[in-house]
């Protein structure tokens, strides 16, 4: 039965144009802003220029630190937490994809925290030691993906004394007062990490629709319906980026699918996403390419422990007929559907498909490895439903082969 609050108290502006409201959101907040970007697309799109122009409209000035990699590293969040000392900033924004607005969040955290930013990571057999205090964090996205710009989440890869794992931290003080969200920011985005975006969404809600707890059938059709309507508008967004519709459509379900909303009661977990930050960590694998080689993987292996709640999936989600099939065949069936979906967007499926060298034995070792070291339950395994051994981890790389 469920049992569970909600809290979620970041202001969202939505829709296009909606950029131009950037400055009168951030000033009650602050008098002079890091403005955080990453590699420099805000820039060539004219975006960054006319975020400034509204910040300095409102009396807000404008400290810059751009770079913030794709799987942002810690490395780069101590920078630009010293930057934002140096500089006296009181409030933080993020513009870009999930990576920029992760790293702001953790930003606007360590200018206040009291130790190493690391300390506040999750590692397994590590209590971490969360972020009580935070500089006001504004979020713009550019990107729909990973719905950071109205949850209280971070993903951050620590990357000193040799170590470089892909992990992450959640704490109340790391939700954005303001989320501007302006999908004229994402026209711009190429086909393939729109695509990606896709998957991501998509692979949010199904990790709590096939991980959480029986008996959630308001929150199932929740999730179902961001799966919908990602099907529905994401193809027509790759197709056509200039597509505002549909940019708008797939950004709001960005958000529902993981601001707390389709979550709620579900007590999730994520081992796709765990498993796949490993990749990324390892080899910089754009995150959602990864999720999109894992979670099909991940499918297979679940839907035999659970393959009621699977074939549930096929049902709805792909309308397919029950009629003189099994659970676990028609489960199947789903999931072949699905892995269809995402080929057809232009997603990869397999790892073969990435750029991580050779797939041996040996490396897929290490990735399981790896993986622990972020999370694990008390018997050592990877939370989920199935809890997930190191060797069940090794398993469902293989079948992404």
């Amino acid at each position: 039965m469920m049992k569970f609050e909600f809290y979620n108290p970041t202001r969202l502006i939505f829709g296009a144009g909606s950029l131009a409201q950037l400055g009168k959101a951030v000033r009650p907040y602050g008098k002079k802003a890091l403005l955080v970007i990453g590699g420099g697309s805000v820039k060539k799109s004219g975006a960054f220029d006319r975020a400034v122009s509204s910040l300095k409209a409102a009396g807000v000035s404008v400290v810059e630190f751009s770079g913030v990699e794709p799987n942002p590293r810690l490395s780069t969040v101590v920078r630009a937490a010293e930057l934002a000392k140096k500089e006296a900033c009181d409030v933080v924004i993020g513009m870009g994809g999930g990576s920029v607005m992760d790293a702001s969040k953790v930003i606007a955290a360590s200018v206040l925290y009291e130790g190493h930013p690391k300390d506040m990571l999750v590692r397994a057999g590590k209590v971490p030691r969360l972020p009580e205090r935070a500089l006001p964090i504004i979020t713009v996205p550019t990107l729909a993906a990973t719905g950071s710009e109205m949850n209280n989440g971070a993903v951050i890869t620590i990357d000193d004394e040799g170590e470089k794992l892909k992990t992450f931290v959640q704490a109340d003080v790391l939700y954005p007062r303001v989320a501007v969200v302006d999908s004229e920011l994402t026209v711009t985005v190429p086909k393939n990490h729109t695509a990606f975006g896709v998957c991501d969404i998509i692979t949010h809600v199904t990790e709590g629709y096939f991980n959480g707890i029986d008996g959630t059938p308001l929150q199932d059709r929740f999730a179902e319906g961001v799966i919908l309507t990602v099907l529905e508008w994401g193809p027509k967004a790759v197709n056509d980026g200039s597509d505002l519709e549909a940019r708008t459509q797939v950004q709001w379900a960005s958000i529902v699918a993981l601001n707390g909303w389709v979550q709620a009661g579900v007590n999730m977990v994520a081992p796709v996403h765990m498993i796949e930050h490993t990749l990324s960590a390892l080899y910089d694998t754009p995150h959602g390419a990864g999720l999109a080689v894992v979670n099909p993987a991940w499918m297979r292996f679940a839907a035999r422990v659970r393959p009621d709640r699977f074939a549930q999936f096929a049902q709805r989600i792909f309308g397919l007929s029950a009629t003189g099939k099994d659970d676990l065949s028609l489960a199947m069936e789903g999931i072949n559907r699905f892995e269809e979906f995402l080929r057809s967007i232009g997603c990869p499926t397999r790892l073969s498909e990435l750029s991580i060298g050779e797939i041996t034995e040996e490396a897929l070792l290490r990735y399981a490895e790896e993986t622990l070291k972020v999370l694990q339950d008390e018997e050592g395994r990877l939370p989920g439903r199935p809890p997930l051994r190191k060797e069940d981890i090794v398993e469902i790389l293989r079948m992404a082969m």
